[in-house]
């Protein structure tokens, strides 16, 4: 299975453009050293942490192999807007996505909100159809607009075998989104928090895959869109441009 050298899970979201006037994005006219300038913004992850191949170091100096990393840069933080009208808006980005990815609206996230890639693919045209918040282009997001939204200060689930989840720390701002981990009532695992993109990877080996973000355990990779001969599903929600007002 591919794995992206980005770690991050899978669930859909849906973007849209938010009302209103939007301001230039801290980003939007800064340099990359060597690469021209700059034509989307990067938002800072909130890793603080430095490794080398296999374990955690003290922070490289200048000059040394692999400085420079991701936890020596302080980069563009992030900075949400709650719409109250079930949208969040990244101020970086542009981007406004949907709070929560609770499609039965149950008032919970759980297997039964997950979706297959053909109906995460389809879902932000019914959102549009039906004028969700205001907004009428909705779509699915790529895996570079969901990784905008990752946070390298959570810490991966993997290996706990308790069902209390409430001390644990997901790859998200769940302070600004709905999240929730795996729905073990329904055979998940914990770390069953994947969240669908647009961006697919067709290999001959592995055959078709979906570049997903999982907020649970923090992993960015290809996903098989069939699991032992069904559909597996993800969450889903989306995403759109921050509409400018003249």
């Amino acid at each position: 299975m591919l794995v992206v050298a980005l770690c991050v899970a899978l669930v859909a979201t849906a973007c849209a453009a938010a009302g209103g006037k939007a301001e230039e994005s801290p980003a939007a006219s800064a340099g990359a050293s060597g690469a021209g300038e700059l034509t989307y913004a990067i938002v800072d992850t909130d890793q603080s942490g430095t490794y080398g191949n296999t374990v955690a170091i003290n922070a490289p100096e200048q000059g040394e192999p692999i400085f420079g990393q991701d936890g020596q840069i302080d980069g563009i933080q992030p900075n949400y807007a709650d719409n109250g009208d079930g949208t969040v808006t990244n101020n970086v980005t542009g981007l406004t996505w949907q709070e929560s990815p609770d499609k039965d609206g149950g008032g919970d996230i759980d297997a039964a909100d997950k979706l297959s890639l053909a109906q995460a693919q389809a879902y932000p045209a019914h959102l549009n159809a039906a004028g969700f918040a205001g907004y009428s282009d909705r779509r699915l997001q790529t895996i570079k607009e969901l990784h905008s939204l990752i946070l390298f200060s959570g810490v991966d689930p993997s290996g706990y075998e308790g069902s209390d989840t409430s001390g644990l720390v997901p790859f998200i701002d769940s302070d600004h989104f709905d999240f929730a981990y795996g729905d073990t009532a329904a055979g998940e695992r914990i770390i069953d928090a994947q969240n669908a993109s647009s961006t697919l990877y067709v290999s001959d080996e592995d055959g078709e895959l979906l570049f997903g973000v999982n907020f649970a355990d923090g992993r960015i990779k290809g996903y098989g869109t069939t699991l032992m001969g069904r559909d597996k599903t993800f969450l889903s929600s989306a995403c759109a441009e921050t509409r400018t007002v003249a």
